[in-house]
């Protein structure tokens, strides 16, 4: 049996998009530090006008998850990474958001089979928030690393013979046909 494992080496080649959320900007703006001293550290060259990193800056956390998944649709990225701040307040309004943030960063990973992963800091207080981005530390450090080794376990896993990887399709006939065209 074999054994796949994702590693944080030979990331020369990988391409990543940061998809942003604008609003709580001071805590976003930490976490995109971390996690471009991340991927810098990890051989990545984060700088805006390069190949490597593309980035969208978008409202809100909301809107993360719909520029993440058109992100992952162009299959251009080997990881695509969320980053976004959602405190509670006085109005349920928190579970909303937080809820289909979540929802909606899982939905576009599975349907693109591209890693898109969760940066989104969900917190009660903004002190809380702040710990996450920098005071204790930094969240977007984590979210980088992560996004390196999917990146990497996902090469591994489309590179052995006889794997294939496809995005899961709402369409089951499309599916069902290439099911068939593969037997």
């Amino acid at each position: 049996m074999t054994v796949f494992e994702g590693n944080f080496t030979q990331t020369e080649s990988f391409k990543f998009a940061i998809v942003i959320g604008r609003f709580n900007d001071l805590i976003t703006t930490k976490l995109l530090e971390g996690c471009q001293d991340c991927l810098k550290r990890h051989g990545v060259d984060p700088n805006p006008h390069g190949n490597q990193v593309d980035y969208v800056w978008v409202p809100g956390s909301f809107e993360v998850s719909m520029v993440a998944h058109q992100m992952a649709l162009s299959h251009r990225y080997d990881a695509v990474i969320c980053l976004g701040a959602v405190i509670r307040g006085q109005t349920p309004h928190f579970d909303y958001v937080a809820g289909e943030v979540a929802k909606g960063i899982a939905a576009a990973s599975f349907q693109t089979g591209v890693p898109v992963i969760f940066g989104i800091v969900t917190v009660d207080t903004m002190q809380q928030a702040l710990e996450r981005a920098g005071i204790k530390s930094n969240k977007g450090w984590d979210y980088a690393m992560g996004a390196l080794e999917m990146a990497s376990l996902m090469r591994q896993i489309k590179g052995q013979p006889g794997v294939q990887v496809f995005p899961v399709t709402p369409n089951l006939a499309i599916a069902s046909e290439i099911s068939q065209n593969l037997l």
